[in-house]
């Protein structure tokens, strides 16, 4: 019975930390993108929005991938091991999800900032060919 009992313990651990994170990235993403877009709030919260259903379709695809187990746990202890290392492989995926996401934030808003850019300032002044100097 104890596999039972972590079976729901792990699922409402993984799925609470999830949304969590989830959420964490859409609210404070979203300043990024709207920054990365030019003010162009619509869009910057339709790619936010994209953003988090991959990190959700993942993410939750994960948790439901990593629940199958072989161990029979026979006692809490057992149990609480076996919680604890797919919790740990959980936090490790949303770890790098989140890492992942920063990234593509981060991409997004630099190729914002160099469209939006000014374009380069001619030269002002013309380099002469230096003179050789004399041997001897």
């Amino acid at each position: 019975m104890f596999i039972v009992y972590s079976y729901f313990f792990y699922l409402a651990v993984s799925l609470a930390v999830t949304v969590w994170v989830a959420r964490t990235l859409h609210r404070r993403g979203r300043i990024f993108l709207v920054d990365a877009f030019q003010g162009q709030t619509e869009l910057a919260d339709s790619v936010n929005h994209l953003l988090v259903v991959g990190f959700y379709l993942i993410n939750v695809g994960y948790v439901a991938f990593a629940l199958k187990s072989t161990a029979n746990p026979e006692n809490l202890r057992e149990a609480i091991e076996l919680v604890s290392d797919k919790l740990g492989l959980v936090l490790l995926v949303l770890g790098l999800m989140h890492f992942f996401n920063l990234y593509v934030f981060s991409r997004i808003r630099r190729r914002g900032q160099e469209s939006a850019a000014p374009p380069p300032f001619p030269p002002d002044a013309m380099l002469t060919q230096l003179e050789r100097p004399q041997e001897g």
